[in-house]
């Protein structure tokens, strides 16, 4: 899966062949041949592999406070977790949008990127369903504020990514501290990390 991003970042997702991804394995490209059948098959499983990396990366428990949750699966989606390998976040999101802009020609591939979508939404959908019903939150409407913070962040990422603006991820996090997040606390309250997050970040 690495030697897959390593092709892709180097010749992207049209020009590539399994060849190119092999030239980048430490292993025989025939190991590539005995597990997949072809270019597409390949892309569907690593994939995969990319959105298990996102998917798996926030360690929260249901018990912890609900700010910080949201806070942390807000900037898992932003800014990404740290990788152990020669791509960060902003190389693999580049290499994930690639793929994404092709989802409109490929069935199997659109499905993959659909089931991602949903389940970044419904995990932050079901943070803010729990504040309300704690006292935490007001009441919202969750799915709607849920789908909003998705769609911001998936156009801020692709600002970044297609126009170069490497300021783009920081500042719709702090549009939607200011115009979403903060709106969720009750009448005369606050989110407690709100201006810790801040501090840190200016």
């Amino acid at each position: 899966m690495e030697a897959t991003f390593r092709a892709l970042s180097k010749h992207g997702y049209v020009d590539l062949r399994l060849r190119d991804i092999g030239d980048e394995f430490e292993m025989t490209r025939q190991l590539i041949h005995y597990y997949y059948d072809g270019k597409h098959d390949l892309i569907s499983a690593f994939l995969e592999y990319v959105i298990e990396q996102y998917e798996g990366s926030v360690a929260v428990d249901e018990s912890d406070d609900l700010w910080a949750e949201l806070d942390a699966r807000i900037d898992q989606c932003l800014f990404g977790p740290e990788f152990a390998s020669d791509f960060d976040h902003w190389d693999r999101m580049r290499v994930y949008h690639e793929l994404f802009s092709q989802a409109q020609n490929d069935d199997q591939h659109r499905e993959i990127f659909n089931r991602h979508y949903t389940k970044i939404r419904r995990s932050i959908t079901r943070v803010i369903e729990r504040g309300i019903e704690q006292g935490v939150f007001r009441d919202v409407d969750p799915e709607n504020t849920a789908q909003f913070i998705t769609d911001a962040i998936h156009a801020a990422r692709g600002r970044r990514i297609s126009l170069g603006h490497d300021e783009a991820p920081e500042q719709i996090r702090r549009a939607l501290d200011e115009f979403v997040i903060s709106s969720l606390a009750p009448p005369g309250e606050e989110p407690e990390f709100k201006s810790a997050r801040s501090t840190a970040r200016n």
